[in-house]
């Protein structure tokens, strides 16, 4: 697939709640190509400084553009959520290989499991799989830290919540929760977003109960095109790049 560098037009940049954003681009050329799971590569600042774009997991495509789900958490982000509607952001993608999900139908079930911002892609992958209805299943510390929970339930899916305090829904980890819901059977592929820790819980849940599982990795990335080799992840047919290879890859094949 074709990658595309632009100027995108910044349709709107608003906080949604505490630290966490969506920012919506105007980009067509992009939004046609894209896949759930993709991502795009921005340059922050209009200078030289900071000197690497930041990677973001496109969050939803439609005809004239995609929107993107960020949390400021240092320097750049921080960056990223001071500019204004209206100005231009130099924009690579879309990148990476993403989700595969076609040929499911509803004699699947299938199950999405978000850890913290591990919700950003798969609200994209949840309106592709609108028609399946598929269980979610949203892990964060608090109730103050859930998000995209009303983008889920109007995409049709249930929704189940995991708090590591119990100030909402299952108190514990969501592979807790996980565990929880593949014991009454019946799942057939589990597609995943989060930390490392509960990708390799979820792979090996996903393994013990002979289901499918796809995991959408969090690495540190660098160019996001593959040149650098910063983001190589060990794999059973040796080390891939998250960025080029991934970020999606089968549970089956990572070697944690």
């Amino acid at each position: 697939m074709a990658i595309t560098q632009l100027k995108a037009k910044i349709v709107s940049n608003e906080r949604v709640k505490n630290n966490y954003w969506l920012l919506r681009l105007e980009c067509a050329e992009i939004a046609g190509k894209a896949c759930p799971g993709q991502f795009v590569e921005i340059r922050v600042g209009e200078g030289a400084e900071p000197l690497l774009r930041r990677p973001i997991s496109i969050h939803d495509a439609h005809k004239a553009g995609i929107s993107l789900f960020y949390e400021t958490v240092g320097r750049g982000t921080r960056m990223l959520s001071e500019r204004a509607r209206g100005s231009l952001l130099d924009v690579i993608g879309p990148l990476g290989n993403g989700f595969a999900c076609d040929g499911l139908n509803k004699k699947n079930r299938i199950v999405l499991v978000a850890g913290g911002m591990g919700v950003a892609p798969l609200v994209f992958l949840a309106k592709r799989l609108k028609t399946i209805e598929p269980l979610v299943l949203i892990g964060a510390r608090t109730k103050a830290q859930v998000v995209c929970l009303r983008e889920f339930k109007d995409a049709g899916c249930s929704v189940k919540i995991a708090t590591d305090d119990g100030s909402a829904g299952f108190k514990g980890k969501v592979t807790g929760l996980l565990e929880s819901c593949l014991g009454q059977g019946g799942f057939s592929q589990i597609f995943a977003c989060g930390p490392d820790p509960m990708l390799k819980a979820v792979a090996n849940m996903a393994r013990d109960n002979s289901i499918g599982s796809q995991l959408s990795l969090e690495e540190h990335m660098a160019c996001g095109i593959g040149a650098c080799l910063g983001c190589v992840v060990n794999t059973k047919n040796g080390y891939k790049r998250v960025c080029k290879e991934g970020p999606v890859f089968s549970g089956e094949e990572l070697v944690w």
